[in-house]
């Protein structure tokens, strides 16, 4: 597909209100190529969206709308609570081109697997096939020409990244993933629009899944090999930002330099991952607080030789990487544009 890189498409964002849909306009608003027309909201019709977005003050003019009011345009963005863009599609589809979902709803490709991990049924399971996952590091080809982009899972990302170099190469033994996750209080229900949540009254470190995640499908649906896998989100005083870490066992004879080869081959050409281990110094590893509001993804490791063990250390934006940066960098990448277009921050040092 040969694009026009001063291409100019017209974006509506359906459900602006909330964490996914407010970050996603924030990084739309800075996009070469990206024209943000309308942005709905139930709540908020009426109000001018910086009241409900105060760091967009000055970036836009425009007015939230209710869906009923909805027109055509050329890149509709659903951040709609899990289970609602699915049950509309046709309505989203009939107006717009390029679709790009931040919500659960067309991530998993097994009808099957989705009722188990979401209580329900899908509404339209015949569409699942239709949608590319929206994870660049692994679908890269797929989501060249794409026009339904289902937007990967903030805690699913984090994992996934960590571990897919290791098991696309088979560094790693067929032994049980532990996966923790740290997450801030936006990445529960970060797709909702018109959250109600109100990040600032977290202040407790708190299990809040302990088994049966809900993005554990997800990892399973993606990483290579068939391995048990387990996930446990616990979460922190901090908005944003999620730190997995992830144990894994290696064969014995296996090495750092393994690890690092691994690393090195798969990501050598990923213009968001980083890989972080110094062997002194405050920042040698991973760290959420350095990547908020970036696209980054930064992953450390450390090896136990005398077991085999190794501990995976994956740091993301749930919101950007995990949600809203991921799903522009997709639509960069569909539409043949440099895929760093409009996600260029490099975030803040103090953080």
């Amino acid at each position: 597909m040969t694009i026009s890189s001063s291409e100019q498409l017209s974006v509506a964002i359906v459900g602006g209100s909330g964490y996914a849909g407010g970050e996603f306009l924030r990084l739309a608003l800075g996009h070469p190529n990206l024209k943000v027309t309308q942005v709905t909201s139930e709540r908020n019709a009426g109000m001018p969206v910086p009241l409900i977005h105060p760091n967009l003050r000055s970036l836009t003019s425009l007015k939230f709308r209710k869906l009923a009011d909805l027109e055509p345009a050329d890149v509709i963005v659903l951040a709609l609570p899990h289970n609602s863009a699915a049950k509309q599609i046709g309505r989203f589809e009939a107006l717009g081109q390029v679709i790009v979902d931040l919500s659960a709803d067309f991530r998993i490709k097994d009808p099957e697997l989705y009722a188990k991990y979401y209580g329900e049924a899908h509404p339209v399971p015949g569409k699942l096939g239709e949608w590319v996952y929206g994870n660049p590091e692994l679908h890269r080809e797929e989501l060249q020409g794409a026009t339904r982009i289902a937007c990967a899972g903030c805690f699913a990302t984090s994992v996934i990244l960590g571990l897919y170099p290791l098991l696309k190469l088979g560094t790693l033994l067929p032994k049980d993933i532990i996966a923790t996750g740290l997450v801030g209080s936006s990445a529960a229900g970060a797709s909702s629009s018109d959250a109600s949540h109100h990040p600032e009254r977290e202040g407790s470190l708190r299990v809040y899944k302990p088994v049966g995640h809900r993005h554990t499908a997800e990892a399973q649906q993606e990483l290579p090999g068939n391995f048990p896998l387990h996930l446990t989100a616990i979460s922190t005083p901090r908005v944003r930002g999620i730190l997995s870490t992830i144990q894994a066992w290696l064969p014995d004879g296996y090495s750092e330099r393994d690890v690092w080869g691994a690393y090195r081959e798969v990501y050598a050409q990923e213009p968001f991952i980083r890989i972080v281990k110094a062997q002194k110094g405050i920042h040698r590893y991973p760290d959420p607080k350095l990547l908020d509001g970036t696209n980054f993804c930064d992953i450390g490791f450390e090896l136990d030789v005398d077991t085999g063990r190794v501990v995976l250390m994956s740091a993301i934006d749930n919101l950007v990487k995990g949600t809203a940066g991921h799903a522009m960098q997709s639509l960069n990448i569909a539409r043949g544009w440099d895929e760093r277009a409009g996600l260029g921050f490099a975030g803040l040092h103090p953080a």
